[in-house]
């Protein structure tokens, strides 16, 4: 049976830059961020790189991976997830995300698990929630 945790995260530095665009193809980006995570998953500075494609000025989807170095629930080691998402007009970011598998490290080596997030524009942390199993 999974193990439900939850927690917040911070952006600690975005950086994006246009990678294609003509008049007549949606803007694709490159953006790579870093992250703080605190609660079930604690992990500072993590690593994290966004395909991003701007279907207008301020809708999108995204794809991306996040190398997470830390704890979770208490376990040390490292694990990698893949992000999937989408922005709206708004500023809302909706995204889900899953452990890749055989990514994850020392205690948590046989990681598996699916999280989410919503983040809304000017709020100072993003509440995520992952359900995991250790096999």
């Amino acid at each position: 049976m999974p193990t439900q945790t939850t927690g917040h995260f911070t952006f600690a530095n975005w950086e994006e830059r246009t990678v294609g665009r003509s008049e007549t193809t949606p803007k694709l980006a490159h953006a790579s961020v870093i992250n703080a995570f605190s609660g079930g998953i604690e992990a500072a500075d993590t690593a994290c790189e966004y395909t991003i494609v701007y279907l207008t000025e301020k809708t999108g989807t995204f794809t991306g991976m996040q190398v997470l170095a830390g704890r979770l629930d208490g376990r040390e080691g490292t694990f990698v997830v893949e992000e999937r998402g989408s922005f709206e007009p708004d500023g809302t970011v909706h995204c889900t995300f899953e452990v890749v598998p055989g990514a994850a490290t020392g205690e948590l080596t046989g990681l598996s698990g699916t999280g989410t997030y919503t983040a809304k524009p000017g709020a100072p942390s993003v509440a995520y929630t992952f359900r995991y199993d250790l096999s």
